[in-house]
């Protein structure tokens, strides 16, 4: 009896261990918004999901850094699903302090370029696996909007 049930943990470990995990990706950052006080960037993350049924996004956490300094960070609550065996994208938006830019002038010099990196985490409850986070990150550097574009 012991080696049966033996064997069927192994079965079962070997099934688990074959199940595939949702991948992701940024694809890609931008200004999607300037305002008189702050800008509001956002990063567009695709997911994809290899099993035949949706699986619910319970939160999406991220962190935008620049110049080792956080510049912001948050969770999106619910949402929405991943679609089955499709490509799923997100849109994950930070509002941005113009005063916080002009801490890390630094940073930006004078080509008025920010380098970043945005660190995001898909939490999802998936059957069998239980909660799994799918950490992503991405680094890479954009043009600010000059005050003349603003105005």
């Amino acid at each position: 009896m012991a080696k049966l049930i033996d064997k069927a943990k192994e079965f079962v470990a070997d099934k688990i261990a074959g199940i595939g995990k949702p991948t992701a990706d940024v694809v890609d950052v931008s200004i999607k918004n300037v305002s008189k006080d702050s800008i509001t960037l956002e990063a567009a993350v695709d997911v994809i999901n290899p099993y035949s049924h949706d699986v619910p996004i319970g939160e999406i956490s991220y962190r935008l850094r620049s110049a080792q300094r956080i510049i912001a960070s948050g969770t999106i609550l619910d949402p929405g699903s991943i679609m089955a065996k499709e490509k799923t994208r997100f849109n994950v938006p930070v509002r941005v302090p113009y005063n916080f830019m002009l801490s890390i002038v630094r940073d930006v010099g004078r080509d008025w370029d920010l380098d970043y990196e945005w660190e995001i985490g898909l939490t999802m409850h998936i059957p069998i696996v239980g909660k799994f986070t799918l950490p992503l990150s991405k680094e890479g550097t954009f043009k600010l909007p000059s005050f003349s574009d603003i105005f």
